[in-house]
């Protein structure tokens, strides 16, 4: 999953983007209002952390501008302005949540996930394909109930491979998705990715594999006595 920051506090989102990374999401971090709408114009993400007062406007107002063009990502405003009159402005701008500074960077990863669950509408979200199971909110992956120790790039692409189960994902979109704008992504990094996450599912006795399509990008399957089962 990917998230947008919007913060101008360095430190702060020094901070939250580390424990994020850690938990296996990818994270751009913008400073400004100028930039995040940047961002916005060549990438998709999965939530907005936003900061009320940024140095080149009012967050709330820039939200509600999201609102009206039609952009229903989860948000979630941060500010050390913590009236009630503002929390309710905040919610009726169109937050999905809200949170006082100083933050602690524990219960802003909780908060996240529970808007995650609203937003993608699962009482149990997991998905499922073969004997694997995903937990797209926890970052976990398991094969026939088992945990698997995945590095955080491995579960990236296996989400997005998970999204379009059956079709051939072309490869720049699995690099979208997989790496933040300030990450330097080598000329071999997908593949070595891919190489990795092959050995996790074999390794595991998963019913699924990775299929190469020369040129383009790769795709996952049932294999063939799953797919028969």
């Amino acid at each position: 999953m990917r998230v947008l920051l919007v913060d101008h506090h360095a430190d702060f989102a020094r901070a939250v983007k580390g424990a994020l990374l850690n938990l296996g999401f990818a994270v751009d971090v913008t400073r400004t209002l100028d930039e995040a709408a940047a961002a916005l114009s060549c990438a998709s993400y999965d939530i907005l952390l936003l900061e009320l007062i940024l140095p080149d406007g009012d967050g709330l107002n820039w939200l509600k501008q999201l609102r009206r063009e039609g952009r229903s990502m989860p948000a979630m405003m941060m500010s050390n302005l913590n009236d009630l009159c503002k929390r309710i402005a905040i919610f009726n701008g169109g937050a999905d949540d809200f949170l006082p500074k100083p933050v602690s960077t524990e219960e802003l990863v909780a908060r996240m996930r529970a808007i995650l669950r609203r937003s993608m509408q699962m009482t149990v979200p997991v998905v499922r394909f073969g004997n694997l199971n995903f937990d797209p909110i926890a970052r976990q992956v398991s094969v026939g109930g088992r945990l698997l120790r995945i590095a955080r790039r491995e579960v990236c692409i296996l989400e997005h491979l998970l999204s379009r189960a059956g079709r051939t994902v072309p490869r720049a979109s699995l690099e979208d998705r997989l790496y933040a704008f300030d990450n330097e992504v080598s000329a071999n990094a997908l593949e070595v990715g891919v190489y990795r996450l092959r050995c996790h599912l074999n390794q595991s006795g998963a019913t699924l594999r990775i299929k190469t399509a020369r040129g383009v990008g790769y795709s996952l399957e049932l294999n063939g006595a799953a797919s028969a089962a």
